[in-house]
């Protein structure tokens, strides 16, 4: 195999001064994971650089290049036995716009999942969790003790500051500890890490998970919460989810906001995450969210109070507000169970959940998450 025209024609295509955010990218994976390093050390031959130009970006796990390159025909053509070239399609945080929120004490939605109650077996310490978002308000009072040190995928050389708000508000659900003044979360000792995939329009690319969910596994991370999603399929977003799951990282993902009755927006849709529904204070799902045979559970999604930029408290709905409360659920398990794997976190949430109420009665499918059965439960396994 001639992998040094395969990066001849890439290295045509490819302008390093282009910003790798803007321009329109390929995701290039390739089948055998040799051919891929011995593109990555031609590259480097080809430039007489000692590392990619910034335009290039690569994931070691799925052995995938993604470059800026507007034409790929030929590439595809010529190699298609060795590489899968998709393009990079962009995400969406799944969140409304909410309004200024005033909070007081615990937020009802972590009283709803009982969460308080299971505190005294579990408070989540030291579970490791992503929030692969917008970033984080590093200088909110309710998250100082929750946070450490993630990754800006957006602007390499800078902290992963929030400057949208949903991040700030996801982790604030999960893992707030302030107990005496502000809000407390699910898990308050589990460790967020915040990772910045999403600008402040709350906008990323597939790319940008790619990346991210890799560096995830290289940290040794627990659970990645996502609470983002797009309608269009890509494979190879499946394929680092996937790895991902083999690592033993637990994924929950927002199963989206469209209302819609038999699907869910990807990555939900992967049966290697958890995908979630979100419900009301009344335990009923509202009308934005995504419902049906590819949710796994349903958790308070509807006018979430949390933490916001400047020290501030936001309500917000969304099936984003509902997988933080999963998430943090799920860390108060770990932090017990440490060995637990997907599908039988997966079933145990299903078993335990409290039943949702329908027009007529209650529902026998699905059930909303109760934090503190899970929790006793799963530690009987």
């Amino acid at each position: 195999m001639d992998y040094t025209r395969i990066m001849q024609s890439l290295l045509t295509e490819t302008n390093p001064m282009r910003n790798a955010r803007a321009e329109k990218r390929r995701l290039l994976t390739f089948h055998d994971p040799n051919l891929y390093q011995d593109c990555i050390s031609e590259w480097s031959r080809l430039t007489g650089r000692g590392s990619l130009p910034g335009s290039i970006r690569i994931s070691p796990l799925t052995h995938t290049i993604i470059a800026p390159v507007t034409h790929t025909t030929k590439l595809e053509q010529e190699f298609r036995h060795d590489l899968m070239v998709e393009e990079d399609h962009q995400l969406h945080i799944h969140a409304v716009q909410g309004s200024v929120g005033k909070l007081t004490g615990i937020p009802w939605g972590i009283k709803q999942i009982k969460a308080p109650q299971a505190w005294s077996i579990s408070t989540g310490h030291r579970i490791k969790i992503a929030v692969i978002d917008t970033g984080v308000d590093f200088t909110h009072p309710d998250l100082k003790y929750s946070l450490t040190r993630g990754i800006n995928l957006v602007h390499r050389n800078m902290p992963p500051h929030d400057d949208n708000g949903h991040g700030t508000h996801i982790s604030g659900t999960i893992a707030a500890a302030n107990s005496t003044q502000g809000m407390i979360g699910v898990a308050p000792r589990s460790i967020v890490y915040p990772v910045k995939a999403f600008d402040q329009n709350g906008s990323a690319f597939v790319s940008d998970i790619i990346l991210a969910i890799d560096w995830c596994v290289r940290a040794d991370i627990d659970i990645i919460n996502m609470s983002f999603g797009m309608q269009t399929r890509s494979r190879t977003l499946l394929d680092i989810v996937t790895k991902a799951n083999q690592a033993g990282v637990i994924i929950v993902a927002s199963s989206g906001n469209d209302g819609k009755r038999r699907t869910a927006d990807y990555p939900a849709r992967y049966p290697q995450t958890i995908s979630v529904g979100a419900t009301d204070r009344n335990r009923r799902i509202p009308a934005f969210s995504n419902r049906g045979q590819f949710v796994d559970i349903y958790a308070p999604g509807d006018k979430i109070v949390s933490a916001w930029l400047h020290n501030k408290y936001h309500e917000m709905s969304g099936t984003s507000m509902a997988t933080s409360h999963v998430s943090g659920a799920i860390a108060l398990l770990l932090a017990q169970k440490p060995d637990l794997k997907l599908a039988s976190i997966k079933t145990l949430l299903r078993r335990t959940s409290s039943p949702l109420r329908l027009k007529k009665g209650y529902s026998t499918m699905d059930g909303e998450i109760n934090a503190l059965k899970f929790l006793r439960e799963g530690m009987k396994l």
